[in-house]
């Protein structure tokens, strides 16, 4: 069977993006299930190898090559898209430049997967701030791939061999989850987990319900009965479906090791409820998805992180796995 050909976003140029793209290209596990074409700035990536003394890409493919020859790309390339003027580029400084050239590799890697050119799509990081200084409204990746792919229900879900987690919220402020809080929402978010998981692990998954507020609620003594009347009637609805689930389980005992041990997946509210738990038990090895898209994206599970960018320091794992999990969605 051919390995799969993944597009690979370069990331925010400023960020660790690039130094951990060129990690990739020389991973030879990655190499050994999938094809990865780094979509970003050929000449960054070269100064970037320098500058860092990893191998400089072999490989580099002009978009008119591209679009004429992509079904026959066999080894790990770099599709230089045009476009990043580099002067007075710092790596380390993320901004409005930066961003926009951020985007504009996302934005390719979807014409590509929309047009089946590729298998799948494994993104680098973005800077939100850049982002938003280039004019870019879309609070990261998940929101960018769920418009442009026109996904009908979607969401953000993070697999580790630790644990995996789905977010029925995710980038909104503390003040916005409850209005944002549906059950069917929340059932959306339980049979995309089910169905993701049962590809992914080849069984049928047990998934674990948070509830939103201390200790569930505690039977409505705190907030203002959330579990009793949007949670529990999606558990309901899965459980009818014949899902097997459980919750809502009080957060701040969900995840402790003798549970994790029986549970496959958990539905998480908010964000920082899934983030936190999963970032202290897997945080160089965790992989961010989107479920719901017509093909496969995978993502690191950690920022820019302009502070250490371009020094040599950037851990590369998460991007090897992003993509060893893409594959392992395609095939």
């Amino acid at each position: 069977m051919p390995k799969p050909l993944i597009a690979v976003t370069m990331g925010d140029p400023a960020g660790v993006g690039p130094e951990v793209c060129l990690q990739l290209l020389a991973n030879e596990e990655a190499r050994a299930h999938a094809t990865p074409v780094i979509f970003g700035d050929a000449r960054l990536l070269a100064r970037c190898a320098r500058q860092t003394n990893l191998p400089a890409p072999r490989r580099i493919i002009s978009e008119i090559e591209w679009a004429e020859k992509c079904g026959e790309i066999d080894e790990p390339a770099v599709l230089d898209v045009f476009g990043f003027d580099a002067a007075g580029f710092e790596p380390g400084k993320a901004g409005a430049k930066t961003g926009a050239a951020g985007f504009r590799y996302v934005e390719k890697s979807i014409e590509a997967a929309l047009a089946r050119q590729v298998a799948a799509v494994a993104t680098a990081p973005l800077n939100k701030e850049a982002l938003h200084a280039a004019g870019i409204s879309y609070p990261g990746h998940t929101e960018m791939f769920a418009e442009k792919m026109a996904a009908e229900r979607s969401c953000m879900t993070f697999f580790s061999e630790e644990m995996i987690c789905s977010l029925v919220t995710v980038h909104i402020g503390y003040q916005e989850v409850v209005p944002a809080l549906t059950s069917q929402r929340i059932l959306d978010v339980i049979e995309l987990t089910d169905a993701a998981v049962r590809r992914v692990k080849g069984k049928k998954p047990k998934i674990a319900v948070c509830g939103l507020n201390p200790h569930a609620g505690e039977h409505g003594l705190f907030g203002n009965g959330e579990e009793e009347t949007i949670i529990q009637p999606a558990i309901e609805a899965a459980r009818a479906k014949g899902i097997p689930i459980e919750g809502p389980l009080p957060p701040d005992t969900a995840f402790i090791a003798s549970r994790r041990r029986t549970v496959d997946a958990y539905i998480c509210m908010y964000h920082d409820q899934a983030l936190i738990p999963l970032k202290a038990l897997a945080f160089d090895t965790a992989v961010n998805t989107t479920l719901g898209l017509p093909v496969p994206r995978t993502s690191v599970d950690h920022g820019t992180a302009c502070d250490i960018a371009w020094q040599g320091k950037a851990n590369g794992r998460s991007l090897v796995e992003a993509v060893l999990l893409a594959a392992k969605m395609v095939a």
